[in-house]
């Protein structure tokens, strides 16, 4: 059996699972977006924080889904320093949407959702990814995920829209102010990541009900925009993978009924899915 290495990379880390036989070794790195980073970068990157944790075993294949891959030249980006780290591998790259559809659904039919860092959304007929809604990125869109949540948050700090026990209960947790954040957001590398860490404040403090209008309305948002407009969404399982929609499960399942869709699998990540989907 052929040694494997799968990558599951979003904006903020990539989790890869090094298969051999029966046994697998799970590894972390940071992400490794194109979006973000050039060749030379992510090749670096995989370098110093990969190499050494394979601890001299070469993969023979490598299947690597990652966020910003749904483009040809991003692809050829991601492919080319790949194989300047692993140069007698066969290395696979596709979208992390795709890696979220076969680790959902493996071979069945079914809406698949991201909602992590980002969010994304397909139509999956087992095979392939039919359908997609159009992914406009964390300033125009991805609605429902960390960094949308994470935006709505600082703005209700900023506008002081916050009662006055959530205002002191921000200031606590993150010890900022407008200056830092209008700095972190507009001047300064990853401002999604920086979003996104936001978002802990809602988790932190569920059962107030400005934090719970924020998730549903932001949920709401996802809903109506991407999963609705799916058709094959009224009859067949939406499923969900990433931290945001297994921290928020329990809206999730709410938010799947007020919307008459049946809810199908929550997970927190997709490695296992795709471990799966893979070794058979």
């Amino acid at each position: 059996m052929a040694t494997l290495l799968i990558a599951d990379s979003g904006s903020t880390k990539t989790e890869w699972c090094l298969l051999k036989g029966k046994t697998k070794k799970t590894l972390l790195t940071q992400g490794l977006s194109p979006y973000f980073l050039n060749t030379d970068q992510i090749t670096g990157i995989m370098l110093q924080e990969l190499k050494p944790q394979l601890s001299g075993t070469e993969p023979e294949e490598i299947f690597f889904y990652g966020t910003g891959c749904s483009n040809v030249e991003n692809v050829r980006l991601v492919k080319k320093a790949i194989q300047q780290v692993f140069r007698l591998a066969h290395v696979y790259v596709d979208h992390d949407l795709m890696g979220a559809a076969r680790a959902l659904c493996g071979h069945d039919k079914g809406v698949a959702c991201i909602l992590g860092t980002g969010s994304n959304s397909c139509y999956y007929n087992g095979k392939r990814i039919v359908k997609n809604s159009p992914g406009l990125g964390y300033i125009l869109g991805d609605e429902g995920s960390g960094a949308y949540l994470g935006k709505k948050v600082i703005q209700y700090f900023l506008y002081n829209t916050f009662d006055p026990d959530l205002m002191d209960r921000f200031r606590a947790s993150f010890h900022t102010n407008s200056d830092e954040i209008l700095t972190a957001v507009y001047k300064n590398p990853l401002p999604n990541r920086y979003l996104a860490s936001f978002a802990i404040f809602l988790v932190e403090n569920r059962g107030h009900y400005m934090i719970e209008n924020i998730i549903e309305d932001g949920f709401n948002d996802f809903f109506f925009n991407h999963v609705y407009k799916y058709r094959e969404s009224w009859t067949l399982p939406v499923h969900f993978t990433g931290s945001i929609a297994y921290g928020f499960r329990d809206v999730l399942n709410e938010m799947c009924s007020s919307y008459e869709l049946q809810l199908g699998k929550v997970i927190r990540k997709p490695m296992d899915g795709l471990i799966h989907f893979h070794s058979k």
